[in-house]
């Protein structure tokens, strides 16, 4: 089986390959090809690869390339983890918004909207590449902002495009250790957006655990989530949020601890990574050794300033490791080549599942996989604080889709002014001045 990972020379391209390696199945990827623009960022990570293959006797082959028609030609699946405009991008991003005196987060307001208006006709492109070349294949998107991007490739590819993220991941996971359940049998009920979803429930046996958790205020504030939000909103909530609402339930202390900052989370993600890859440059540098360091430092300092804002210090050692994307890219591969049924949170068409949303609408949610596809499970019904938001933020996406499908600037300014983070027409047109201004990926807005 043939994999092909678009953005091959990223970061966090090891743990995809670091998880292929431990499965030795039948039907199993044989083949790995990277993509990438930058053949420096490809090399070094091949290096890292080569390393981690050595020992394993069945180790998927890696090829490279930086022709995207030769690396989706005859996938079965690939794999979308691509940054238009890269760091650097994300780091403008972050800057332009700030100084408009709003979030710039990569995913989470003006900085997710700038970044979703670059990428967009980016990654369209790529589904019909994919759709001429590999027209079998299944898309496994991983591309920020994750939501938007598979709803635009799905505009081409159908339901074969599936969108994962480890943020509910990481979460299940904490909330199930906090309350003695292991991770691996319990069902997570989480619903909402991709980086804007809540847990509402549990369960191990069809008895759900988390009335527990809201009783015992040490677990309740054990973990990160409960340092975050603090035990008194999840309480008035009655759910937990996934880590990004931090910026919409605390957003005055969020965008006030960025400024205060020396530097963006992305600017220190392109100062660290710049250094990475300038040292894999040497070629006596030990690869999988240097990419563990970097990785260590770089899983310590995430979602710092929101802990800043919270007073809650560093993260708690158990909550270092990998929130898990790379394993749920290999559960759904599983799924689906293998005919093997799992259940995973992702990112798919809402069909029925929110009767607040269109049926084309990408929302995260529980889902069944097998052969077929991913089929999204029914859920209880969002209470209206939620409803606010999840409608909201689908209506600015929307419109992020129609602005990138139109060129049309009249369009961007009103997604960025509709977003709850913004909420003023005239910060929302300087801001759209200032982003197509700063990015050449944007001169198409007219």
């Amino acid at each position: 089986m043939r994999l092909t990972i678009l953005g091959g020379g990223g970061f966090r391209v090891p743990l995809v390959y670091s998880a292929l390696l431990g499965d030795h199945a039948e039907g199993r990827v044989t083949h790995v090809t990277l993509f990438d623009l930058d053949q420096g960022r490809l090399s070094a990570i091949a290096r890292v690869l080569a390393e981690q293959a050595e020992g394993v006797p069945d180790a998927p082959v890696v090829s490279v390339t930086t022709d995207l028609d030769e690396a989706v030609r005859g996938a079965d699946f690939v794999f979308s983890a691509i940054r238009v405009g890269g760091l650097a991008g994300r780091a403008a991003d972050e800057r332009i918004a700030l100084a408009e005196g709003v979030l710039g987060q990569e995913t989470v307001g003006a900085g997710g909207l700038a970044y979703g208006l670059r990428t967009l006709p980016v990654v369209t492109h790529i589904a019909h590449r994919i759709a001429a070349l590999a027209p079998d294949a299944w898309v496994i998107n991983f591309t920020n902002p994750a939501g938007m991007v598979t709803e635009a490739m799905g505009r081409v590819l159908g339901d074969r495009v599936i969108g994962i993220c480890d943020s509910p991941v990481g979460l299940g996971r904490r909330v199930a250790r906090v309350l003695g359940a292991n991770p691996r049998e319990v069902w997570i009920d989480y619903v909402g957006l991709n980086h804007l979803g809540w847990l509402r429930g549990l369960k191990v046996g069809g008895r759900d655990l988390l009335p527990r958790l809201f009783e015992d205020d040490a677990l309740l504030g054990s973990f990160e989530e409960g340092k975050l939000f603090g035990t008194e909103w999840l309480r008035s909530l009655g759910a937990i949020p996934n880590e990004y609402l931090h910026y919409y339930y605390f957003n005055r202390e969020a965008v006030r601890a960025y400024r205060k900052a020396e530097r963006t989370r992305g600017a220190y993600l392109l100062d660290q990574q710049a250094g990475f890859y300038e040292e894999m440059e040497k070629p006596d540098t030990p690869p999988l050794a240097t990419w563990r360091r970097t990785l260590a430092d770089r899983e310590a300092t995430y979602m710092a300033h929101n802990r800043e804002a919270a007073g809650v210090g560093e993260r708690a050692e158990e909550d270092l490791e990998s929130g898990g994307y790379e394993q749920v890219a290999l559960s759904l591969m599983r799924a689906i080549a293998r005919n093997e049924r799992a259940t995973l949170i992702l990112n798919v068409r809402n069909r029925q599942v929110l009767s607040v949303l269109d049926a084309d609408a990408v929302i995260e949610v529980p889902c069944f996989v097998d052969a077929a596809g991913a089929h999204p499970v029914s859920v209880d019904p969002l209470p209206y604080h939620a409803v606010g938001l999840v409608t909201s933020v689908k209506a600015v996406e929307r419109e992020v889709l129609a602005a990138a499908e139109s060129g049309s600037r009249a369009t961007a300014v009103k997604a960025f002014a509709l977003h709850p983070l913004v909420d003023s027409v005239a910060v929302a047109r300087r801001l759209v001045e200032d982003y197509t201004a700063e990015h050449a990926g944007l001169s198409y807005l007219r």
